[in-house]
């Protein structure tokens, strides 16, 4: 098994409660870890024998564009249409952070993490 991981992929969404975040929205981060079996692909230098970083990194972006109100939403959606869509992916891991939250203070991001096994 190998760990592949798309690490802090940026995104401008519209996720939050309070009615300027839905207006304005944000900036977001996420990174996802998969464990993949990649001894086909290592030792044949084939794409279709591994998991396709350009197809993951769409289905996160086409998810990230849907607006959510809870983090919490918006990772489990990532989690599942990641995992369905790649049956390769044997185990996933998680991270949407929204920088800068509103919270009334100086805050660098919250973040909700999840993940998911076969």
């Amino acid at each position: 098994m190998s760990v592949i991981t798309l690490e802090n992929m940026e995104f401008h969404a519209y996720h939050g409660c309070l009615e300027h975040e839905k207006t304005f929205g944000n900036t977001f981060t996420v990174t996802l870890v998969m464990e993949v079996d990649t001894t086909l692909a290592s030792k044949n230098d084939l794409l279709s024998d591994t998991v396709n970083y350009q197809d993951v990194y769409d289905t996160v972006k086409n998810e990230m564009e849907k607006p959510s109100e809870l983090l919490e939403h918006v990772t489990r959606r990532i989690a599942d249409s990641v995992f369905d869509k790649f049956p390769q992916i044997q185990s996933l891991n998680i991270r949407v952070s929204k920088l800068n939250p509103p919270l009334g203070g100086k805050v660098a991001a919250v973040s909700i993490e999840t993940g998911r096994e076969r």
